[in-house]
């Protein structure tokens, strides 16, 4: 896990764009502007719909990258699907039929991977969204075994060794602050602890079982890689990264052969470059760079495929390069869109994926490698959604207060105008550190179809834009990344088609904290705010942190800061202290179960806020922990946006839904 995306709620994921490198030129940003405000398209007729028809859109995840998706046979992908409203585990066919391998209607299951030789899965799940996942067998009669019982016992699948008598589970039972690593043999499930870990992180083992490769984040902005070599006597860490000044590294894959690591480091310029290890000669050499970052790399299961991709302003670029011919797969019948999740058959003859558009969700495909043809074999939007009426996303830019460039992703509902200007909405991601990007999202699909534009804006401190970028928030969290949200709405406003005087603030968990702290220390920029999971005392986030996250608490210190040291600034930047200067609406959102942003920082925040006479709802979900697992209450949450926008930023006056939405949905105040 990256440091700087802790914050970020998993269920909604995973980013916006912006200048290569970051930019002064206050000029040049303010013909950008310009640009796209000439760009207003004619006001069209939309139909508008439920957030049920939304969020009814059906999420499919394949198995783990680690695992084996395609059954022995070849004749079946295992996936994950949130079809019946929350995540199960499902095999397909190559006509897309299901068929259901769980039928859990609390806690998402999550299909991992099947046995090498027959029709065994492995699957995860957690309490509640309490992030405490354990590792099962669905036996083949059904029966779901707990690999790695224990209350307190969080656990991950890492992969299989190559001749897949033995599959490798991480574990923190002994240590909650760190993971150990274990072998478990296939056949009866017994296992051996192979590596006892001391605070760094398990990132891979190669396919012969030899290497263990590990991470140690030593700051916000430097980082190591070390090697295990699990066949020696005294199985001891090495270090594999020396180095001078900031650099960050971090793993990839290994090679098919067990022969290189294919690592990541940002040590020749702004962006991750993907480079080569040689285990026995330790020789280095560069496998791909690019003018943005290098988000992934890895090879096929017998090394004739490597596929990479780069993050491309904000969207996923894949190519898929087969050694044996020397040319790049070429796919076609897909629309235009992200690929991802890509997996490979046993025989190496096929290949199954997903595509993402900005209308479209994440549909799972397959492609046969040898003529490129693909086959779709999912149909996640809903017949009772026209296609026509949602946005398709631009990438936009504007300044800051000090006159850098702002990367975002901007979405114009159809029906606005010169004649019909719409309120507008500026959309803060996760984090820190994390990225919006082009792509399906219910919520902001449905946000935008009721006639509100959103602007995702990547404030300084993003991913994706090069490390200078990346780091200019450090120690500055909810200050000089705050002004960018704040200048985003001078953006909207100079933008034909807004109205200029109705544009509020939404965010969830990091984005969550920018928007209480926009409401706390600007409080006369938005006239709302949307505050969904999100941080309000750093003092008591930054001491309660997961044991889980003892492997990098070191670097999340150097990021944020120490308790201990900066208690002045961290009570500064902390929206909760300054809770007596929120006048403006909020509705705040927030999982009960939430091992990151507890509960009762959304708690006090309301209790705050009220005391000084804001208009506050508050809704709570008593099954969710830091997301959204459960559709419902995603259905819940997205009325609930929509309903207190009506009444709050249109000024409409709309009834009540938020409690309405929260009592026929299971959430509860």
């Amino acid at each position: 896990m990256s440091l700087k995306l802790i914050l970020s709620i998993g269920a909604s994921a995973l980013a916006v764009a912006c200048a290569q490198t970051p930019s002064n030129d206050a000029a040049t940003s303010a013909e950008v502007i310009d640009q796209q405000a000439e760009a207003m398209p004619v006001a069209a007729s939309v139909e508008t719909y439920p957030a049920a028809l939304f969020h009814e859109t059906t999420s499919y995840r394949l198995g783990s990258s680690s695992g084996f998706i395609f059954s022995h046979d070849d004749d079946a992908m295992l996936a994950s699907t949130d079809k019946t409203g929350i995540y199960n585990a499902i095999t397909l066919d190559a006509s897309g039929d299901v068929s259901p391998l769980t039928e859990s209607d609390s806690d998402a299951v999550y299909a991992q991977s099947f046995f090498p030789g027959d029709d065994r899965v492995l699957v995860t799940s957690d309490g509640g969204g309490n992030e405490i996942d354990h590792v099962y067998v669905r036996e083949l009669d059904g029966t779901l075994v707990d690999l790695t019982p224990g209350e307190e016992t969080r656990a991950s699948f890492i992969g299989w060794r190559g001749d897949g008598e033995v599959f490798y589970i991480a574990t923190n039972e002994r240590d909650a602050e760190t993971d150990d690593l274990y072998a478990y043999k296939t056949a009866d499930y017994s296992r051996e602890l192979v590596f006892e870990n001391e605070g760094m992180s398990i990132a891979d083992v190669s396919p012969d079982g030899r290497w263990l490769a590990m991470t140690r984040e030593r700051t916000s902005a430097d980082s190591d890689i070390y090697l295990v070599d699990l066949y020696a006597d005294a199985p001891t860490p090495v270090l594999i990264s020396e180095h001078e000044g900031d650099i960050a590294y971090g793993v990839y894959d290994f090679t098919a052969d067990s022969e290189t690591l294919i690592y990541a480091t940002n040590e020749f310029g702004e962006f991750n470059q993907a480079w080569t290890y040689n285990l026995a000669s330790k020789d280095r050499a560069p496998l791909v760079k690019a003018d943005w970052d290098v988000s992934f790399v890895f090879d096929s299961p017998t090394g004739r495929y490597l596929v990479s991709a780069v993050n491309n302003d904000a969207v996923t670029d894949v190519t898929i390069h087969d050694h044996e011919t020397g040319e790049d797969v070429s796919l076609s019948g897909i629309p235009d869109g992200e690929l991802g999740q890509i997996r490979f058959s046993r025989d190496e003859s096929q290949i199954a994926f997903g595509v993402n558009t900005d209308t479209s969700p994440f549909n799972l495909y397959l492609a046969d490698l040898d003529t490129g043809m693909a086959t779709r074999l999912t149909d996640a939007l809903p017949d009772g959604i026209d296609e026509d009426d949602l946005v398709t996303a631009t990438v936009v830019r504007y300044p800051s207060f000090d006159g850098l460039e702002i990367p975002g992703i901007f979405y114009m509902p159809k029906q606005a105008s010169a004649e019909n200007p719409v309120p507008a909405l500026v959309w803060v991601h996760g984090g820190p550190g994390g990225q919006s990007t082009k792509g399906y999202s219910a919520t902001i699909q449905h946000l935008v179809n009721h006639g509100y534009a959103v602007l995702a804006a990547n404030n300084r401190g993003s991913s994706g834009y090069g490390k200078t970028f990346f780091h200019m928030d450090d120690r500055n969290h909810g200050e000089a990344d705050l002004q960018d949200i704040v200048w985003a709405r001078t953006y909207l406003e100079g933008i034909e088609g807004i109205n200029p005087d109705e544009i509020g603030i939404i965010g969830g968990s990091y984005g969550g904290f920018m928007t209480a702290a926009a409401l706390a220390f600007e409080p006369e920029v938005f006239d709302v705010g949307i505050n969904i999971f999100g941080v309000t005392n750093w003092v008591r986030t930054l001491e309660s942190i997961p044991p889980w996250w003892g492997s990098f608490r070191d670097a999340l210190y150097d990021e944020m800061g120490d308790p201990a040291t900066d208690l002045e600034r961290l009570k500064r930047i902390s929206p909760l202290f300054h809770a007596d200067q929120i006048t403006k609406p909020m509705l705040v959102i927030q999982g009960a179960n939430d091992p990151r942003v507890l509960q009762v920082e959304s708690d006090e925040l309301v209790a705050a806020a009220r005391e000084n006479g804001a208009t506050v709802e508050y809704v709570l979900f008593p099954d969710e922990g830091h997301g959204f697992q459960k559709r419902a209450n995603r259905i819940a949450a997205s009325e609930a946006f929509v309903s207190f926008l009506d009444t709050y930023l249109k000024g409409e006056m709309a009834t009540d839904a938020i409690q309405e939405a929260s009592a026929s949905e299971g959430a509860a105040e």
